[in-house]
């Protein structure tokens, strides 16, 4: 296990994960910010899995995406990554923060609560520098989870890095000394 929270367990992402995650990525709400809505393929999931596999070994499981499992259900609920940038990859001391989160999950404080759990355990444990998330701009659930989560707007922009469109996008960012919650310890 990655992480626990009083809610929320992170585990490591497996081969055997393919049929959860590609039901993920069917929803077309889901997808909505990402892929205006469509499916992501088997063979693109099965892909992904390979490269969270290599992520996770390069980084000695330091960093990378994990399957979040509610505690009390034992059901996949999505996942939740926390790595280097893709246009940085080796520096480790600038994280990237994103999840996913099947439709019936939404609205229930589960993204904020282990937003707030890997922000802390970057910081605490990792000495990250600065933690950063990126968002669709009309996606104001997952803008609230980052204002939430003590994540802070650092600027608007367009790139083809993080959705299929070329929508506007925002960034919210934190460093360690700007927590605005007191953390568990």
């Amino acid at each position: 296990m990655y992480l626990e929270t009083d809610r929320v367990k992170l585990v490591e992402i497996t081969r055997d994960d393919e049929p959860k995650l590609f039901s993920l990525d069917s929803d077309p709400e889901v997808m909505r910010y990402i892929s205006n809505g469509v499916a992501t393929s088997r063979e693109e999931v099965k892909a992904a899995i390979e490269r969270i596999i290599a992520l996770k070994n390069k980084h000695n499981g330091k960093f990378g995406c994990w399957a979040a499992i509610e505690k009390d259900s034992g059901e996949f609920i999505g996942w939740f990554l926390f790595r280097p940038a893709h246009q940085d990859a080796e520096n480790t001391k600038r994280i990237e923060l994103g999840y996913r989160l099947k439709k019936t999950f939404w609205r229930r404080g589960l993204a904020t609560e282990v937003s707030r759990a890997l922000i802390e355990k970057g910081f605490r444990e990792y000495s990250v520098d600065e933690i950063f998330a990126v968002a669709i701009k009309t996606n104001f659930g997952s803008q609230a989870v980052m204002e939430k989560s003590g994540l802070s707007f650092v600027r608007e922009f367009y790139s083809d890095e993080f959705t299929d469109s070329m929508d506007l996008l925002v960034e919210f960012s934190i460093r360690g000394d700007q927590l605005r919650y007191e953390p568990k310890l």
